[in-house]
């Protein structure tokens, strides 16, 4: 059922690729983004064999991204998405959102104030997100993730590890994160740590997914550690925290981009402890040294929707994305390859 030809533009966020499938693109069947996900898990209208045919090589590569648009949930979104990466459909995606909101006002798909703000609304399969699109005479100045209701689940869970046991911390923010201190497994934050922070980030997912500090009280099809977030501490600047972080997600997958959602899980944490105060400003870096600015404000008690009582915020990450292509895949019926290959 795939299509032998798909069209895409691609962005990078902060470094971090999102290849947007806006034509030709499978289309799950589903009420939400949410049921749409679970039928593109089990291959409905070939979304599965699409993602695998953009996202694998010789097309993609083992830390592709994209996303496949589709229909919103009601008339109070613009238009939904379905994540992928190379081991599926994620529950959310905040460089994605990014890209997707400058996408959305480059094409004139969401009509674009040239000396202002404008909102793209999203539907995700974790909820609805927003990105705040600025800009100057035209020019893209930021855009502005805002994410679901986010908040702390559990503090120094123990994990053993090829390097002894840490702790971690887990916070959810469309998606469940365990943060850990990169100094704890005797690493930091650079390239030249890059496989050693894969081979640790998967221990740690792996060891974490499965227990019930992991499960989300309210909606399972949101439980399971999403990614690892390895993280240093770089003090504090004038308008406050300053961070860097590697987000190793999926099953070995390394975000170049600080990380939408896990800047949001971050975010969630340090606002819990006090460390980010709402009159201030994360600045949060990547392994490659680009950088998200995040900022909270208090979830509506409404959207604390958990299930378990506990105090929510709504991050705010902000950053910019590029148009680096765009794209007419095709796939010959004769390739003996046919969607491709992972060779990491």
């Amino acid at each position: 059922m795939m299509p032998t030809t798909i069209t895409t533009t691609d962005y990078h966020t902060a470094g971090e690729p999102f290849r947007i499938v806006h034509e030709n693109g499978p289309v799950p069947p589903g009420a939400t983004v949410g049921e749409r996900r679970i039928a593109a898990i089990a291959d409905a209208d070939g979304a599965d064999s699409a993602r695998r045919l953009l996202c694998q090589e010789p097309r993609g590569h083992a830390d592709m991204y994209g996303g496949f648009i589709t229909p919103p949930d009601d008339a109070g979104a613009h238009f939904g998405v379905l994540f992928w990466h190379k081991d599926g459909f994620s529950t959310a995606c905040g460089h994605g959102t990014i890209a997707l909101g400058v996408w959305a006002t480059d094409t004139g798909l969401v009509p674009s104030n040239p000396d202002g703000i404008t909102e793209v609304r999203i539907d995700v399969p974790s909820g609805r997100v927003a990105a705040l699109v600025e800009r100057s005479g035209g020019a893209l100045v930021r855009a502005t993730f805002r994410n679901v209701a986010s908040h702390e689940i559990a503090r120094g869970v123990e994990v053993s590890t090829s390097r002894g046991t840490v702790r971690a911390d887990l916070s959810f923010s469309g998606a469940i994160y365990a943060s850990v201190k990169a100094a704890d497994l005797g690493l930091t934050v650079s390239p030249e740590h890059y496989t050693e922070l894969i081979a640790l980030g998967r221990e740690i997912k792996w060891a974490l997914t499965e227990t019930p500090e992991a499960q989300h009280a309210a909606d399972a099809r949101l439980s399971g550690v999403y990614g690892t977030i390895l993280w240093e501490d770089l003090g504090r600047g004038e308008a406050g925290p300053r961070q860097r972080n590697v987000t190793v997600f999926a099953d070995g997958e390394v975000d170049r981009s600080p990380c939408g959602s896990g800047t949001g899980a971050r975010v969630a944490l340090l606002a819990a402890d006090g460390t980010l105060g709402e009159d201030e400003t994360l600045e949060h870096r990547s392994i490659i040294d680009t950088a998200f600015a995040a900022r909270w404000a208090p979830a509506p008690a409404s959207e604390h929707a958990d299930g378990a009582g506990r105090a929510a915020v709504i991050p705010e990450v902000s950053g910019t994305a590029y148009r680096t292509g765009e794209h007419r895949f095709v796939l010959d019926p004769a390739d003996a390859l046919g969607d491709g290959f992972v060779l990491r």
